[in-house]
């Protein structure tokens, strides 16, 4: 299976003062406040770490739950909080903490395949793929 999906970013004036948006083609963010004050202080509107927390999230529990259903375990709830750590301009850890209800299934079963969901979810997988990057001034 190949797909594509997209978002869009928009920024005026400088990074300190300036302030922009971000939209997803699923209209699910559209025109989502961006700024200076967003990513490091706080304010309404989102930043990138707090997106890429989201994604990873939800990527790393819908991929448990596809492992855990191949395993035949039906799970019944499955929580998980991603933490972007940001330091000096890097980010430097992602920590995952779930909490899971799955009926019939052992704790060691349930680590084991977080663990391969954590190993095989394309989001943590991501910054190991290709980077490419197209520009055009105006």
């Amino acid at each position: 299976m190949k797909f594509t999906r997209k978002a869009k970013a928009n920024w005026k004036g400088t990074g300190m003062e300036g302030n922009g948006t971000i939209s997803t083609q699923s209209t699910t963010l559209d025109n989502a406040q961006l700024s200076f004050k967003t990513r490091f202080a706080e304010g309404v509107g989102t930043n990138p770490e707090e997106l890429i927390a989201a994604a990873h999230s939800g990527c790393f529990t819908m991929q448990l739950s596809f492992l855990l259903s191949e395993a035949g375990f039906t799970p019944e709830d499955l929580n998980t909080e991603a933490r972007v750590i940001f330091e000096d301009g890097t980010i430097t850890t992602i920590q995952l903490e779930l909490t899971g209800k799955v009926p019939g299934i052992t704790e060691q079963q349930f680590i084991e395949t977080a663990q391969k969901a954590k190993q095989v979810c394309p989001v943590s997988k991501l910054f190991n793929a290709e980077i490419t990057l197209s520009t055009t001034l105006l």
